[in-house]
């Protein structure tokens, strides 16, 4: 029995509505997601389309031909939409795989014993419709969700712009859902490279591509919402919504949050954060944590997440002042003799504990007592002395900071 002429496609397409029915059924039961779709969706669309579906399985399995581009349009157009109401991807699929079952079945039962051999020869046409109808829906759904992402995605850094060079913002955020937060804690990050991205060529970009979907996609489930920002490869500033009363709290968990970020990236990750209390703080803000991240950076500070806090003094020093400049040259007298400036660094390091210090210079200490001497007879500076350790410090912290300074 050929399968173009066979009465059990006919007496099974008679039932189309009712069959249609119980697959509807079962995709509430089965799959999650179709069960919180609303009733209308799904006695409207979703009805509609499995009839559709339906009668497009019963040709195909007549025929000896592929589905062709003009067969699939109504299938592709709603796994499009399916994207755009953000409906899992593998919920669509799974729906898709359980009405291929469900129509199966349904020849299965209403076989007649003569007609048992042509189940046999129909069975690989089942699992080619459902492979291509998958195709389809698959293809469809990814180039909706790549348009939808991109256009997101602009619409997201356009607000990040915004905000950062104290525009109005209000109207490109309600583009994409959201609203202009009352309060921002303001990350400026440096995202190392990942040891793939040294491959010459297009290995290396694709690499970097793959980190920055991973560190955006860890930062927004970290978030629980699409952030704003300006995220490239190797950092950029980053903007968390807040309030007032929770700013603090959200800059708490900002070790943790740059921790995750170092685990996506396969890098090392360090971030600047500051907080804007109001809109119109957030360039400042902005600016902010930008010095902070540059003095950390510049310090030698490993991966994490850094407040003004933790570079204050570096911080003060870096501001343009007539005396920073007569604080660097406090120490010029040890330049002869680089490991006295090595010995003052790891005597401050080390909170003056001699033994500790001497140590992590591998002397003994009587030759770091020496030392010391002679840069009290070099500077005039008694690091043993509270304004000698201040001075010290604050010495130290300006030679850095003027290294770090293009000449």
């Amino acid at each position: 029995m050929s399968p173009e002429a066979s009465p059990l496609f006919a007496r099974v397409e008679r039932e189309i509505p009712k069959l249609a029915r119980q697959m509807l059924d079962r995709f509430v039961v089965e799959i999650p997601l179709y069960s919180m779709l609303p009733r209308e969706q799904l006695e409207g669309e979703i009805s509609a389309i499995i009839v559709h579906n339906l009668r497009l399985f019963f040709n195909y399995l007549r025929s000896d031909r592929a589905l062709t581009d003009a067969d699939l349009v109504d299938v592709r157009g709603s796994a499009a939409r399916r994207a755009e109401e953000r409906v899992p991807l593998d919920a669509v699929l799974a729906a898709y795989h359980l009405g291929g079952r469900l129509g199966w079945q349904a020849l299965v039962d209403a076989a007649e014993p003569d007609e048992q051999e042509l189940l046999t020869v129909v069975a690989g046409r089942v699992l080619e419709f459902v492979q291509q109808v998958t195709g389809a829906v698959a293809s469809a759904y990814l180039e909706e969700r790549q348009s939808i992402y991109g256009e997101e995605r602009d619409a997201l850094r356009a607000v990040a712009s915004a905000l950062l060079a104290g525009e109005p913002a209000d109207k490109l955020a309600s583009r994409v859902g959201l609203a202009v937060a009352s309060s921002y804690v303001v990350l400026e990050v440096s995202i190392g490279e990942h040891p793939d991205e040294q491959e010459l060529g297009v290995g290396g970009a694709v690499a970097a591509r793959r980190k920055l979907r991973r560190v955006q996609g860890r930062l927004e489930r970290w978030a629980g919402q699409p952030v704003v920002g300006l995220l490239e490869p190797a950092g950029g500033p980053i903007l968390l919504a807040t309030t007032a009363d929770d700013s603090d709290k959200v800059v708490g968990g900002m070790a943790e949050l740059v921790a995750e970020l170092t685990d996506a990236a396969g890098a090392p990750v360090s971030a600047g954060v500051a907080v804007a209390t109001t809109i119109a703080d957030v360039v400042g803000a902005a600016r902010q944590a930008g010095d902070v991240l540059a003095l950390a950076s510049g310090l030698g500070r490993g991966s994490g997440a850094y407040t003004l806090g933790d570079v204050l003094l570096e911080y003060q020093l870096s501001r343009p002042s007539d005396a920073l400049p007569a604080l660097g040259a406090l120490l010029e007298p040890l330049e002869r003799n680089p490991d006295l400036v090595l010995t003052l660094e790891t005597y401050l390091a080390h909170d003056l504990d001699r033994r500790g210090t001497a140590a992590a210079l591998h002397v003994h200490p009587n030759t770091l007592d020496y030392r010391l001497r002679r840069v009290v007879e070099l500077t005039g500076i008694d690091p043993a002395t509270t304004r000698g350790l201040q001075l010290v410090g604050a010495a130290l912290a300006a030679r850095r900071l003027r290294a770090e300074r293009p000449s």
